[in-house]
C-alpha cells in the first residue's frame, strides 16, 4: 500500500469524541468487528496507526486517540492531569464510548506505558495486549538503575524533567522521524495544534527520577495474551528492557524484535508490523 492511500486515512476515518471527567479526547474510528484501540506517543498523533488500522480494518473496528494535550484533544494545564491515570481514563472513555466493556489495546511509547499500566490497573477493560517500543515500567526502572546504556539513552527525558524545557521545543524538529514528505507535513500541522508544554507533562508526572532504583516490589502481573513488538534500533529504549518480562505476564507472551527498525517501528516496518499484529489478534 502507498503512502498516498494509507495517509488518505485521515478523510475516510470517522472522527468522534469521548468524554473523560470534562476533557474531550478526539480518536479516529475505521473498519468494523471487534475493538482495537491505538495509543501514541511521545511526539505523535493518531494518524501513527494509518497502516496497522487498513491491515485491520476487514476484521476489525480500530479506535486510534489523540492522547491529551495532541492535535485534536483537548491540552488542560497543569502537570497532574497527565498522571498516567488519567492517561489510562481516556483510553477508557473511548473504549465505552464504543459502547464496549473492553478491547484490544495497542500502544507505542507513552501510549504503550499507558496500555501496561490499563493492564495492570484496570484489566477487565483489556482483552489483548499489545505493546511496541516500550519496556514494562519494572523493566524501564531496571534498566535505569543497572544499565549505563539505558541512563545514555535516557538524556533527553531528564531535560524534558525541566518545566521550562517545552520553551525550547522546535515543532519542526518533532518530526525528524517521519521520512515520506507528505507524512511530515500533516505530522506537522498537528504538532502545531498540539501543546509542548503538555507533551513535556508526560515525563514530569511519570518518568523515573534519580536516583534510579529498582522497584522494591513485584509488579502486578499481567493476565492477558500480550505481544511486544521492538524496532532494535531504538536510542530511547534499549532491548534490554524486554528481558524478564515472562514474569509479569501470566498468560501468552510473545516477543517479536526487527532488526533494522527504530523506536517508531509501525512507519518503520509498518508492512512487517500490520501482518503480525493481524497474525497474532486472529490466532
Amino acid at each position: 500500500m502507498s503512502e498516498a492511500e494509507a495517509l488518505a486515512l485521515e478523510d475516510k476515518a470517522e472522527h468522534r469524541y469521548a468524554n473523560n471527567n470534562g476533557v474531550k479526547i478526539h480518536y479516529a474510528l475505521y473498519g468494523s468487528g471487534p475493538l482495537v484501540v491505538f495509543l501514541h506517543g511521545f511526539p505523535d498523533y493518531w494518524l501513527t496507526w494509518r497502516h496497522q488500522m487498513l491491515a485491520l480494518s476487514k476484521s476489525f473496528r480500530s479506535a486510534a486517540l489523540d492522547m491529551r494535550g495532541y492535535n485534536l484533544s483537548d491540552k488542560p494545564k497543569g502537570v497532574e492531569n497527565y498522571n498516567i491515570n488519567r492517561l489510562v481514563d481516556d483510553a477508557a472513555a473511548v473504549i465505552a464510548d464504543q459502547g464496549e466493556k473492553s478491547a484490544v489495546v495497542v500502544g507505542h511509547d507513552w501510549g504503550g506505558a499507558t496500555a501496561w499500566n490499563i493492564a495492570m490497573r484496570r484489566p477487565e477493560l483489556v482483552e489483548k495486549l499489545a505493546i511496541l517500543n516500550m519496556p514494562h515500567p519494572y523493566s524501564l526502572a531496571r534498566e535505569l538503575a543497572t544499565n549505563a546504556e539505558q541512563v545514555r539513552y535516557s538524556q533527553y527525558a531528564r531535560n524534558f524533567l525541566n518545566p521550562e524545557f517545552y520553551k525550547q521545543i522546535s515543532l519542526e524538529r518533532l518530526g525528524n522521524w517521519v521520512s515520506a514528505p507528505a507524512a511530515k507535513a500533516k505530522h506537522l500541522e498537528a504538532m502545531k495544534r498540539s501543546d509542548p508544554q503538555a507533551m513535556l507533562h508526560y515525563y514530569q508526572a511519570n518518568y523515573p527520577r534519580e536516583p534510579y532504583r529498582v522497584w522494591d516490589s513485584e509488579p502486578v502481573h499481567v493476565k492477558m495474551p500480550t505481544l511486544l513488538i521492538h524496532g532494535l534500533k531504538d536510542k530511547a529504549l534499549a532491548s534490554t528492557g524486554l528481558n524478564g518480562l515472562w514474569n509479569w505476564v501470566d498468560a501468552d507472551l510473545t516477543i517479536t524484535t526487527i532488526p533494522g527498525a527504530d523506536h517508531f517501528v509501525q512507519q518503520d516496518a509498518a508492512d512487517l508490523v500490520s501482518r503480525t499484529l493481524l497474525a497474532w489478534l486472529k490466532r
